[in-house]
């Protein structure tokens, strides 16, 4: 039972990691890519914008 328990855990801790924002924009980004997509609009410029924004709202945090 401890391997079952253990292997989300991992997971969780992968993804996410130490920030659960910059997870939750990077998700939402994604979203957005993919509602972009379904358009007649290119979605490439989604996620540089998104890396770009993420990043900096991270360095911010952590020199707070």
């Amino acid at each position: 039972m401890t391997a079952l328990r253990a292997f989300p855990q991992a997971v969780w801790e992968f993804i996410v990691g130490d920030d659960w924002r910059t997870a939750l924009g990077v998700v939402l980004a994604l979203a957005i890519t993919a509602l972009i997509a379904t358009t007649s609009v290119a979605a490439w410029w989604v996620m540089p914008i998104a890396v770009l924004g993420l990043l900096g709202l991270s360095l911010w945090r952590a020199s707070r």
